[in-house]
């Protein structure tokens, strides 16, 4: 989902009789403080920054990583231009979706996926630190769950997964989130799950090269434009669809603490989306071996300038926000500038990221030589 909106309490939600009146009232009870407010969005402003710094960091040693689990999935042009056309098709689906089934029964069934998926990408986040956290005289058994299909030389793997006894543990602190998040879909564990899914797709997903992150965001522009301006289907699914895939704040914690339920939400997609292409940057900055992060910072302080304006405007209007229409003009627009001022333009748009399969094909061709 990609956007930011204010979100009325759940029973605004359910309160839709034929008039509409009850579910109007509803949503009139509760008028957000200024205080309450600013927490709410500032707190969804450091969320959003988190993955996109830390993710992009772990996406320069995940592009050298040799594990294969580790492996980033590399997004090529035309990957770029299908994506919009696959999300407004998906989106679509979910809006009918909604309006055909029972929503309690498609979220108990999405919230068993994600619970799976979350308790994964929980655990793969955690993973870098609780190797810091364990002493070295931890003993840190080797596992490995394969699963094969036929035999003898058509023998093939379908998984094929190598672990050990820490990323038990953190397995295991992730199913606590997990079945926390089951049983009472509290807006803490949402977050988490949803943190978690940011930072390993800025992590993972790598754009090949920084035309593929223009087009990129340049068709998820129009996307978002459309699907929030033009058609209530993206207000509705965000309302609708109960799963860890944005963030959201009470902006009543301050009158009604942990149990606050008058929630502020940003899309996961408004972070990602930018995210891929700031980690891009930073691994162009990288490669310029100049020991600098310009375009790193220039771009990460953009998003900054650009949610900023997102939630001003959504504020000022009381209305939902396409996020992407402020996010991608100030991530590519200062970036492209700073390259124009340093000179280094032609440099940035001829950066190319080799494709796994490239890579190995490289490391193949360098053995037969040396054989």
């Amino acid at each position: 989902m990609s956007e930011a909106e204010p979100v009325p309490v759940p029973e605004a939600l359910n309160a839709t009789d034929s008039n509409g009146t009850e579910a109007l009232n509803a949503t009139a009870k509760f008028v957000a403080t200024p205080e309450g407010t600013a927490l709410a969005y500032g707190s969804l402003v450091l969320m959003a920054l988190l993955p996109i710094f830390f993710g992009a960091l772990r996406s320069v040693s995940c592009s050298k990583s040799k594990n294969s689990s580790d492996a980033p999935e590399t997004i090529t042009s035309r990957d770029a231009a299908r994506f919009p056309i696959i999300a407004s098709c998906t989106l679509f689906g979910l809006y009918l979706f909604f309006k055909v089934f029972s929503q309690e029964y498609i979220n108990l069934l999405l919230s068993v996926y994600f619970f799976v998926l979350g308790v994964l990408a929980l655990s793969h986040t955690m993973s870098p630190l609780m190797t810091r956290i364990f002493p070295a005289s931890f003993p840190n058994k080797q596992y490995q769950l394969l699963f094969t299909q036929g035999s003898g030389e058509s023998k093939e793997d379908i998984i094929n997964y190598e672990f050990d006894t820490k990323t038990l543990v953190c397995l295991l602190i992730s199913s606590v989130v997990g079945v926390w998040y089951l049983l009472k879909k509290h807006w803490i564990a949402n977050n988490l799950f949803g943190l978690a899914f940011a930072l390993n797709g800025v992590e993972l997903l790598h754009l090949n090269n920084v035309s593929t992150g223009c087009i990129l965001l340049g068709g998820l522009f129009v996307y978002d434009v459309f699907w929030v301006f033009g058609t209530n289907v993206m207000v509705t699914v965000a309302k609708s669809f109960e799963a860890p895939i944005k963030l959201v704040f009470p902006q009543d914690l301050l009158e009604k603490g942990l149990e606050a339920s008058n929630f502020a939400m940003l899309g996961l997609g408004d972070i990602v989306i930018p995210g891929i292409f700031i980690a891009l940057l930073l691994r162009f900055d990288v490669s310029l071996k100049k020991n600098s992060r310009t375009y790193f910072y220039s771009s990460f302080l953009a998003y900054i300038f650009g949610l900023g304006l997102t939630i001003f405007v959504m504020h000022t209007f009381k209305h939902a926000q396409p996020a992407l229409l402020y996010l991608v003009p100030a991530c590519i627009g200062f970036p492209v500038l700073v390259a124009l001022f340093k000179g280094e333009l032609t440099e940035m748009f001829r950066y190319e990221e080799a494709s796994e399969e490239a890579e190995s094909k490289e490391d193949s061709e360098s053995e037969k030589k040396d054989q």
